[in-house]
């Protein structure tokens, strides 16, 4: 596995995994009114990894050369909370098909 997709899909898991402690986080601080702790913490970790994944879809995109709208969507995924999961998956199944499409072609070839 090529080195800027394996920190993308590392990092689109990673910053999923923050918005889920971050959501947690919001709900001790807002609805139980427990203590804003998770909010600070995650906060903090869900930003860094949310810079991380960008960098990370601008590298990939860059090396395999990603059209633009699937770039900005890409970009886009990091917005809502646990879609950059959403994309990694989608772009894995994609890299399998065209990878076995060239294989194949190989084989025949």
């Amino acid at each position: 596995m090529p080195q800027p997709y394996r920190i993308f899909r590392i990092t689109a898991v990673a910053e999923a995994f923050s918005w889920a402690g971050l959501l947690v986080g919001m709900y001790l601080k807002r609805v139980a009114e427990v203590t804003d702790l998770g909010v600070w913490l995650f906060g903090r970790i869900h930003g860094a990894l949310f810079v991380a994944y960008l960098v990370a879809a601008l590298w990939v995109a860059r090396t395999e050369r990603w059209s633009l709208p699937r770039t900005l969507v890409g970009l886009a995924a990091s917005i809502p909370p646990f879609t950059s999961l959403i994309f990694e998956r989608w772009v894995a199944r994609r890299r399998r098909a065209t990878d076995e499409a060239i294989s194949e072609m190989s084989i025949t070839s």
